[in-house]
């Protein structure tokens, strides 16, 4: 635990979240930048070469342009031991325009671009390793440009389900949308882009549980972009059934599965025991399968995105910090297994 931290950050509100958080858990800081929020979203681990992958907050270059700085964070050689000393953050120059949220993809990530007032948005793929080459993989549906494309996961079948919002536009970087806030999933070796999930304020992060019977979205619309919330707006996080009718999946019975008391749900993501994770107001909260509330892992002002590392590792994003968590060695995010 960071000796600034005075008490625990690990909150109990059921004891199954002590299989969790095994016998001794750690909460450590490993980057801070004061210059600016660089921690914000994304979060891809790359486990071959031990490195994240983040993106910034909102911020403005040289000209007063909005712009998004990706960060790739060079975590050491080590695990488990603190590995502050090593850790080393690396500026990358890429063409996404105002990137966002990602995921691990083949041999090497998916980035979602937000777009701006000129270019488009959508789903980029990028290599991992310098030049850290760049190709568009979808950028509108069937004509119509995506809003500000937010957050994205990928099924084992191949196929990218993705979220896309009104921020961008809100924020005054993006048109007048086009398109509702919804739920896609784009299958890149046909090239079809389908609605799969739409009645949402704001969707924003996504997730499958390990078997891919449940899709999770969050929809943050108790903030909206120009920074005004209201209790009365949704904070809540969504479970749908996967289902297949004539051979293709929909999503069905959607089911309200929990509501964050802090801020918003913005990122999420499952473990391989189905336990479900979401970056909140005040840090990760973290979900029983069945939708009651585990524990907490408390951070001062709220972690937008996180991801899963190797054995209980946890990197959590805390705008101008970078954190990790050790849970117990049991613990592996669905994603990767690890």
């Amino acid at each position: 635990m960071s000796p600034s931290q005075e008490k625990s950050p690990f909150v109990i509100h059921n004891d199954q979240f002590r299989a969790i958080l095994g016998e001794a858990p750690t909460l450590e800081l490993l980057a801070e930048n004061s210059a600016y929020p660089f921690a914000h979203e994304a979060g891809i681990f790359i486990p071959s070469s031990n490195t994240l992958f983040i993106t910034s907050n909102l911020l403005q270059n040289e000209t007063g342009t909005p712009k998004i700085q990706i960060t790739k964070v060079h975590l050491g050689d080590s695990h488990g031991a603190s590995s502050s000393p090593q850790v080393k953050c690396e500026e990358i120059s890429s063409p996404i325009p105002m990137a966002n949220g990602g995921v691990n993809y083949k041999d090497g990530i998916i980035v979602c671009a937000q777009g701006s007032m000129d270019t488009p948005g959508g789903i980029y793929y990028m290599s991992p390793t310098p030049p850290y080459a760049t190709s568009i993989l979808t950028k509108d549906f069937h004509g119509r440009p995506f809003n500000s494309v937010n957050d994205v996961v990928v099924h084992s079948d191949g196929s990218i389900w993705f979220t896309d919002p009104i921020y961008g536009f809100e924020q005054g970087y993006r048109p007048r949308p086009r398109l509702p806030s919804q739920v896609y999933r784009f299958n890149p070796a046909t090239g079809d882009i389908r609605a799969v999930a739409d009645g949402f304020g704001r969707p924003n992060g996504i997730c499958f549980s390990p078997d891919e019977k449940t899709v999770y979205v969050t929809d943050t619309d108790w903030i909206h972009g120009d920074g005004t919330t209201d209790d009365s707006r949704v904070s809540s996080i969504y479970a749908f059934d996967v289902a297949y009718y004539h051979g293709q999946p929909f999503v069905t019975n959607r089911r309200l599965f929990a509501m964050a008391d802090s801020g918003v749900p913005d990122g999420i993501k499952c473990d391989l025991a189905g336990n479900v994770y979401s970056g909140c107001g005040d840090g990760v909260h973290v979900w029983s399968p069945g939708g009651e509330l585990l524990g907490r892992i408390l951070i001062e002002g709220g972690v937008a995105n996180f991801c899963f590392g190797v054995d209980g590792e946890m990197f959590l994003l805390n705008e101008h910090r970078l954190w990790k968590v050790k849970l117990t060695g049991d613990v592996k995010g669905a994603l990767l297994g690890i």
